[in-house]
């Protein structure tokens, strides 16, 4: 019965829910229909991979992902009018203003969707919980009006790493959106902010002495690294955050009268890359890499309107392209473009008093950019370091980890792997995404800039202890999954978690779970396995 279930649904959805699609997860909530769709064609493209048998299982990963299509693409013949028609000039200054930011993509350039699961939630920092929901709508009108009636959405102050940030009263506006019917609205955009879910206050007496030692390790002619990890363990407060993520990625040195010095040396020697490489990305050698980053920046956060300037965009393009051209093993990998944002969301609240995904980047003065650009780059190196062989040719790192999350998951919690075996589910088919991206496309923004605050300050906590982390967040939905007795219902589940309340407290409770789970099986290998 499941093998028939699993048939009709690939007959069904040819793309297959297997695949990267775009789904309504937290970065994809259901498009607007009030906002018409430009730049997406009426005539459906054909597609080699539609022609594919369902009843024919992949026999190797190349297979499998020959299959199917990543999360991000759009038509390629769609993407390749838009990139003609947008091609870059024969040069980016980078030491001149950028210009002002001018009409973009609208969120009518989004892929369609396959299928119609629950809404989610954007890449944003807290979110209200549910019972306030239906106040802060009907504040949404009149913050609007009141947003809209400044010349900047943000006010920029003059700041250090060890500056503290007023934490601002006013609220963002609330975007809404037109729901599918039945479909409650929910805002799609809430304010970065470190409050828990439940509306904790923003500042509690144990949490001021928890900064105030923050700030006594920062001051230190020499940071101890090891005390500042255990204290970033359980999050990091947003007035330090950035100088301590420079501390932990190995960006900084912990010697305090280096640290100038270094900051300088390397933001120089970024901006030489810029000058010495960028030109070359309308060369053939490098047009294809270049293409597709250009394609997948406006998929980056799309509904946050921070990450749909013109300017962060070719921040982001500037980016990705130097590293794709100084790491030639891997080059450019769909996904990666998610791994700059919460370097560059943290580097810019340094300077930022209100809302950060409002604000617009062109109002900070043209060396502080550069600076947040640098920055940006070298923590998201730091970062791929030690991930690199999630995406070279083949992806070897995430096959393995992929397959040591199955064999985790079968020792501690069987009735949720068998489950599985009934229904015919691979972990392949929903694990792809979680160990390519990070649980980005399942969590939103503020959970991970939460998340990543403990995986800095954990051993290898990007490309080991993101396993028990993926353990725990699939058993932490242990009921729903029992509860879905098909093959359909099972991936969309898995695929549209719903994290659209999710805050500080249930990271929290993930990360605990994690920590728990990794202290069982990671010494312990004869247990681990079957």
């Amino acid at each position: 019965m499941a093998t028939d279930s699993r048939i009709q649904f690939w007959k069904r959805n040819p793309k297959g829910p297997g695949s990267l699609q775009p789904v309504y997860g937290a970065q994809h909530p259901p498009l607007d229909p009030r906002i018409p769709r430009a730049f997406v064609k009426d005539t459906p493209k054909s597609n080699s991979t539609q022609n594919v048998k369902s009843s024919k299982k992949a026999s190797s990963f190349m297979e499998f992902a020959r299959s199917t299509n990543d999360a991000w693409d759009i038509d390629d013949e769609e993407d390749e009018d838009l990139f003609m028609a947008a091609a870059p000039p024969a040069h980016v200054p980078t030491h001149a203003p950028a210009p002002a930011p001018s009409p973009h993509l609208r969120p009518s350039a989004l892929p369609v969707f396959v299928s119609p699961p629950a809404p989610s939630d954007s890449d944003s920092e807290c979110q209200p919980s549910s019972d306030t929901l239906g106040s802060l709508r009907s504040e949404s009108s009149h913050d609007q009006q009141r947003t809209e009636g400044r010349s900047t959405n943000g006010r920029v102050v003059k700041s250090n790493s060890e500056a503290q940030l007023n934490t601002s009263s006013v609220r963002s506006s609330l975007q809404k959106q037109q729901s599918l019917p039945v479909r409650p609205i929910v805002p799609l955009v809430a304010r970065i902010s470190d409050q828990n879910a439940s509306g904790a206050p923003p500042m509690t007496i144990r949490e001021k002495t928890r900064l105030d030692k923050f700030r006594q390790l920062l001051a230190s002619p020499n940071t101890d690294l090891e005390e500042l990890r255990k204290h970033s363990w359980s999050g990091i407060p947003r007035e330090v955050r950035p100088i301590t993520w420079r501390l932990l990625s190995g960006y900084l040195p912990a010697n305090m009268e280096r640290r100038e010095q270094v900051l300088q040396r390397k933001r120089e020697e970024y901006f030489g890359f810029i000058e010495q490489y960028y030109h070359s990305r309308t060369d053939e050698h490098h047009r294809d890499t270049y293409r597709q980053i250009h394609i997948d920046i406006p998929r980056t956060n799309p509904l946050i309107p921070l990450f749909q300037q013109p300017l962060v965009q070719e921040v982001f393009e500037r980016i990705l392209f130097i590293w794709a051209i100084r790491h030639p093993a891997s080059g450019y990998v769909q996904g990666i473009n998610d791994l700059v944002t919460p370097f560059f969301v943290v580097f810019l609240s340094e300077f930022v008093e209100e809302d950060v995904e409002n604000f617009e980047m062109s109002g900070l003065p043209l060396d502080t950019q550069r600076n947040i650009e640098a920055d940006s780059f070298w923590c998201m190196s730091k970062l791929l370091d030690g991930i690199q062989d999630n995406y070279t040719f083949a992806q070897p790192g995430i096959q393995i980890k992929v397959k040591a999350l199955e064999e985790l998951v079968s020792r501690i919690d069987e009735d949720v792997h068998g489950h599985f075996q009934k229904c015919e589910v691979e972990y392949l088919q929903f694990a792809f995404r979680w160990m390519n991206n990070l649980l980005m496309r399942e969590l939103p923004l503020r959970c991970t800039i939460r998340l990543w605050d403990t995986y800095q300050a954990e051993s290898e906590g990007f490309s080991h202890f993101h396993l028990y982390v993926c353990a725990a967040f699939l058993i932490k939905w242990r009921k729903e999954i029992l509860s879905m007795v098909d093959f359909q219902g099972l991936l969309m589940l898995l695929q549209n978690l719903p994290t659209i309340h999710w805050g500080n407290e249930e990271v929290g409770l993930l990360l605990a779970e994690a920590y728990r789970l990794k202290y069982m099986f990671a010494d312990a290998p004869n247990h681990y396995k079957r």
